[in-house]
Order: C-alpha cells, then sequence, then structure tokens
C-alpha cells in the first residue's frame, strides 16, 4: 500500500477495478499489479469546462472517471464523449509523452490517477521481490544447487505457479512428459503401476507451490533430445580487415585523435548531408587534408537536454567506443562547441536499408536472410559482451559499400550484464517487447523478440503490428501473434523462426536460452539461402 495515502474504499475499489478491466491495454495487468495500483490511486475532483488533459502538455498520469461527464477534443474538432467506468490516458504510465487530445469536464467529474512513477515502482519492485523469492526458493533445491547463478535467473524466468486441489491429479501414468514440476507446499500420492495409494507418500513442506520448468529439461539436460541442423548457409563469413586496412584504421584512429575537441570544422569539410531529424543532422565529411569520408552525427544540445537524453549520448559513446565488429557501425571520437555534439563515425554509404527495403515493397528471402544474417552477428556480439541494443528497425541498419548490414544508432544500447536485467522504457512502438511495455525488466530477449518483426517486415514491406497510434499497437503486441494469420508470401520455415523468436513469454523465445543467439544460427531457416559470403564479394539486390 502506498505511504501518505488514505486507504479506497472497498467499493472504489471494485469500480476502479472493473473500468481497468475494461480498458484492452490495462486489462492485460496481472492481478497482483493491478491491485496495487488500485490502492495507490488519488482522487481529484473537477468543476464543469476545467480542463483535464490539455493537449500537447507532456502526460503524467492513467485516469479512471468515476463520476461526471468528459468530452474529447482534438486539433479543434469533438471526438467524443466519456461516461463514468472509462479508464484514459494510459499511455503517459509508460513514459514521458506529449498529449494528443485535450479532455475537458462537461460537468463535475470525480477522477481517480495514478502517475508514471507510481506505476513503474509498483512494477519494478513487485517483479523484483518476486524474483528474488523465486530464486531463494530455487536455490534450496537439491537438484538445483550447483547452478551458477545466471542459469538460476533463468529458470526464474520460466516459472509458472499453479494450484491443485486435494485429490486433482498432476501426472498421470502413460502420458508424454514435457513438464518439470517442484513442489512446495502440500502432499503429493506417487502411485505406480496400479498399487494402492499409500505405498509411497511424499511431503514437501515450504514457503511457495510451482509448476512448471517449461523446456527447462531440455537446458539441464532432464530430457536429452538430439536435434541436427543444416546451418552452412548463415556461417557468414565476416568481412574483417586484411592486415593493410587494419594498419590504415588504426592510422586514422591515431590522426583524428589529434584533431581539436571543440572546432571539428575546422579539420572536416562537409561534402553532403546525409540525413535530418529532430536531433540534428548527419553530414558526410572529409579530412581538409585527406581523401577520406566519415559520417558526422551532430545532436543539439538543446534537444539532448529537452528530451533529457544526456545519459542515452554518454551511454552510446561508450558502448561504440568498446565494439569492434564487422556488423557494427565504427566509432572514431567526439567532438562538441556551443550548440552541438558531435559522432565521428564510419561512413555507411549504402544508405539505411529502410529505403532500400521502401523501394523495392519487399524482400525475397535470401535478401531478408542475408539481412538478418548479418544482425545475427551483431547480436551474437553484443549479447556476449553483456549489452543489449533494444532498437532494432530498418531505419537502424546501414548498408557499407561491399553490401553488408551494419548496426548504427546506440542511443538505447545499455550494458546490463549476463543473467541480470534492465527497467527502462525504450524502443520503437512496433518492435517493443511485451516485459519493456508491461515494465517487468527485460534482457538480450528483447532483442530477440524485435529480430522476429524485423524478419517479418524484410519479407512482408510491413511492420507485424500496425495501429492508428501507439497504444493500439501495444495492445497487439500484448495478445501476441499466436492466433496471428500471416501472408501467404511468408514460406513455412520463416513462419516458424518468427513465432519462435515472438513468444510471449521471454525466457521461451529463440535466442534469449542456455545457447543464445547460436541457437538461432542453428535452425532450419537457413536453408532459404545458399549464401557464403566471403571477404572481397559484393553483395547485389
Amino acid at each position: 500500500r502506498c505511504q501518505f495515502l488514505q486507504p479506497i474504499n472497498s467499493c472504489d475499489s471494485k469500480f476502479i477495478n472493473d473500468a481497468i478491466m475494461n480498458n484492452d491495454f490495462l486489462n492485460k495487468l496481472e492481478p497482483q499489479h493491478m491491485n496495487q495500483m488500485v490502492d495507490c490511486m488519488f482522487e481529484n475532483v473537477y468543476t464543469e469546462g476545467q480542463l483535464v488533459i490539455r493537449e500537447g502538455e507532456p502526460g503524467n498520469y492513467l485516469y479512471v472517471l468515476s463520476e461526471g461527464l468528459l468530452e474529447v477534443i482534438q486539433n479543434g474538432k469533438l471526438l467524443g464523449e466519456m461516461h463514468a467506468g472509462t479508464a484514459f490516458g494510459e499511455l503517459a504510465i509508460l513514459y514521458n509523452c506529449k498529449r494528443t487530445a485535450t479532455v475537458k469536464a462537461l460537468s463535475e467529474a470525480h477522477i481517480w490517477a495514478l502517475d508514471r512513477q507510481m506505476f513503474q515502482t509498483i512494477m519494478r519492485q513487485t517483479t523484483q521481490a518476486r524474483h528474488e523469492e523465486y530464486f531463494s526458493f530455487l536455490r534450496s533445491v537439491s537438484l538445483l544447487q550447483g547452478l551458477p547463478e545466471q542459469k538460476l535467473a533463468k529458470i526464474v524466468d520460466c516459472l509458472e505457479v499453479d494450484y491443485f486441489e486435494k485429490g486433482e491429479y498432476i501426472i498421470r501414468e502413460g502420458e508424454e512428459g514435457n513438464t518439470f514440476f517442484i513442489i512446495s507446499k502440500g502432499e503429493v500420492r506417487y502411485l505406480h503401476n496400479f498399487t494402492r495409494p499409500n505405498d509411497k507418500i511424499t511431503q514437501m513442506y515450504q514457503k511457495w507451490h510451482y509448476q512448471h520448468l517449461s523446456k527447462v529439461e531440455k537446458d539441464f539436460s532432464f530430457i536429452k533430445t538430439l536435434i541436427f541442423f543444416i546451418i552452412s548457409s548463415l556461417r557468414l563469413h565476416s568481412p574483417q580487415m586484411d592486415s593493410a586496412e587494419a594498419q590504415q584504421h588504426r592510422r586514422l584512429m591515431e590522426r583524428v585523435a589529434l584533431l581539436s575537441a571543440h572546432r571539428p570544422f575546422q579539420h572536416l569539410d562537409i561534402i553532403a548531408t546525409l540525413g535530418m531529424g529532430g536531433f540534428g543532422r548527419v553530414e558526410l565529411v572529409k579530412l581538409k587534408d585527406e581523401d577520406v569520408t566519415f559520417a558526422l552525427k551532430c545532436i543539439k544540445k538543446k534537444h539532448i537536454v529537452d528530451t533529457r537524453q544526456q545519459e542515452h549520448i554518454y551511454s552510446e559513446k561508450t558502448i561504440l567506443q568498446q565494439t569492434n565488429s564487422a556488423f557494427i557501425i565504427r566509432f572514431f571520437r567526439t567532438f562538441r562547441d556551443d550548440k552541438f555534439v558531435y559522432m565521428l563515425l564510419e561512413a555507411c554509404l549504402g544508405g539505411e536499408l529502410w529505403s532500400l527495403l521502401r523501394d523495392m515493397s519487399y524482400f525475397d528471402d535470401p535478401t531478408a536472410m542475408f539481412c538478418t544474417g548479418c544482425v545475427l552477428e551483431a547480436f551474437d556480439y553484443l549479447h556476449a559482451m553483456g549489452i543489449v541494443y533494444r532498437d532494432l528497425k530498418p531505419e537502424n541498419l546501414l548498408l557499407d559499400a561491399r553490401g553488408y548490414v551494419k548496426l548504427a544508432d546506440f542511443g538505447f544500447a545499455k550494458k546490463i550484464g549476463l543473467g541480470k536485467k534492465t527497467w527502462t522504457f525504450c524502443g520503437t512502438p512496433e518492435y517493443v517487447a511485451p516485459e519493456v511495455i508491461m515494465n517487468k525488466g527485460h534482457d538480450f530477449g528483447a532483442d530477440c523478440w524485435a529480430l522476429g518483426v524485423l524478419i517479418f517486415e524484410l519479407l512482408t514491406g510491413n511492420p507485424l503490428f500496425l495501429g492508428s497510434d501507439p497504444i493500439k499497437i501495444y495492445t497487439m503486441v500484448l495478445h501476441g501473434i499466436d492466433k496471428m494469420d500471416f501472408p501467404k508470401k511468408i514460406g513455412k520455415r520463416p513462419d516458424d523462426l518468427i513465432r519462435r523468436l515472438c513468444k510471449l513469454n521471454p525466457a521461451e523465445r529463440l535466442g534469449n536460452k542456455k545457447n543464445g543467439i547460436g541457437e538461432i544460427k542453428k535452425t532450419k531457416v537457413s536453408q532459404l539461402t545458399r549464401v557464403t559470403i566471403f571477404t572481397n564479394n559484393y553483395f547485389y539486390m
């Protein structure tokens, strides 16, 4: 229960719960989270004509209307009215965003509110507390005591709780076994070949009751199943630099390190503008006294402060300085002046993959799998370093002069370490994983989800989830894709790969299990493209 707030009465509590359950997005919350949210809500009274929400202003609250009548206006046009029992403004509890419409009271209105910080605290603390309790319980199980912390944390993510009534069967003799049970509280009886019920009784009394460790058998040798895959086609021969190229790269690093940190254009000439955005622009530049080109990302300091991106900019610089992969854009150094922060990067003159996809409408299977293979190599490298990328989309994939795909824009990337999670809400709505939306904590599984969405978009030209606004997209994401029909142009194997990557439970996702990204490289989808890429080959569409 929240501190310093009067307890909400049972009548109001039920009313707010019902309103939340009638909201397509909020009804995906777990009962425990929902109850704590209701306990932490406070009531405001608005007079007739008073604005509850003003279009264009930052949003911080989720609202539930308990009494009165509200009208919704967007760009001066009346969109409709809201009556008692309506929950609204839910996007604001996910992240800082501007309101897309104005809400005004048409009569005296009683409205319950919950702020974003409180929602995120509830989600984080309850999830962390549950994780710690599950982890502590598993540590007490003799069979699992020898496992390292990282693997035990994975098992915690797999746990599902179930309860059985007295006399109810948990397992029936002769049935196929694919579940590993840990009894936490209560008494079970084992019957074998129709022996009497009391022949063997096992009692285990502890704090919790758990079912089931789905697929844990495979990860920890409870079930030995050998599956052979044909993997040759996705074994990319990384376009590694030869000794001459490596020497040239080192020389360039030493050369640009000598440039003034505060006056980049004393040493660089602008050739062309490669792109522009709210953050600033990207210029194609060359050294004044040498015919060597770079991409110079010019980021407005005011934009960084206004959007509170200081930490992200610093993290992007730090992570790029640590990386050395042929499938990740190369970083050289930074500059700054009164108005901008600059990043000097490798120039990928093939442009954005998104532009190529837009021009071609969609990619054929070999092209899509080639692009996917490049992303897999980048993810394999990053995840091994304990880095989660969190912003995969065609706009952030660049083509170099030889046609290789490189990961760019590391503003949302974060070093979390192995077996750990992070809680920041970030990413593009169409690519955000369910656990990110629900603020349950996320890890490398968020990248695996995004990879499935990317493959779908490469093969169809459209995102897997489409909606008129972010909340509609997030609601679709939370429903998952199990019952979704894919276009016929997606073959059986990529269909299967996408579904295995986009599991609602992160612990069940391909690429987020024991062998990480290596599991994806071994799938039969690699048979779709028999492309082996060599160092000196160019890739033609």
